[in-house]
């Protein structure tokens, strides 16, 4: 008869204390595991955008144009390489807080065919957790693509992530990597 009361009895107290404190340890770890993937997803928006605009101002200064001057019978004009000139205005207008926003089509045409997002041939057609920015120096020849994001939404823009390129011995190149953000808009 004891051994009947052993076999029907039901779990202790500590074996569920354990059973809880292990699912709530597996609970935090899937949220921390949520968290990260859910911003390496958004951040992943920064780094495919600013490796295609950086691969735009590459592909346009790569592009000839020739100097607008006459040229007589017999006479040549060289061809000219130019890293476009800065955008005058990144795109969208406002850094987006913690949501993505739709870019005015229009943003994306200013400039001609030596200055701004005109010059690049870039745009994006989807909304977008960042706003983009694209500064250059016709000096020396360099130039800077620039992603800013306020992921959380609390109002205070991160760091921007940075793609570099530049002349280096008559040959246009990118920056090995793109400047990671420590700060991504938390």
């Amino acid at each position: 008869m004891i051994r009947k009361l052993r076999k029907a009895r039901g779990f202790t107290l500590v074996e569920l204390m354990i059973v809880v404190a292990i699912i709530g340890i597996l609970a935090a770890l899937a949220i921390y595991g949520v968290r990260k993937y859910l911003e390496n997803a958004k951040t992943s928006e920064a780094r495919l955008n600013l490796g295609r605009l950086g691969k735009d101002a590459v592909s346009a200064y790569e592009r000839e144009t020739m100097n607008a001057t006459l040229a007589g019978a017999g006479q040549a004009t060289a061809a000219v390489h130019r890293v476009c000139g800065a955008a005058t205005a990144p795109v969208p207008a406002t850094v987006p807080q913690g949501t993505k926003i739709q870019p005015d089509p229009a943003a994306w045409a200013v400039g001609d065919t030596l200055t701004g997002w005109a010059c690049l041939k870039f745009s994006i057609n989807s909304p977008l957790y960042y706003q983009y920015a694209y500064t250059a120096d016709a000096t020396a020849q360099t130039f800077t693509a620039s992603a800013t994001g306020d992921l959380n939404g609390n109002g205070t823009p991160g760091d921007p992530w940075t793609y570099q390129g530049g002349l280096l011995n008559g040959e246009m190149r990118l920056a090995t990597t793109i400047h990671e953000s420590t700060n991504p808009g938390e």
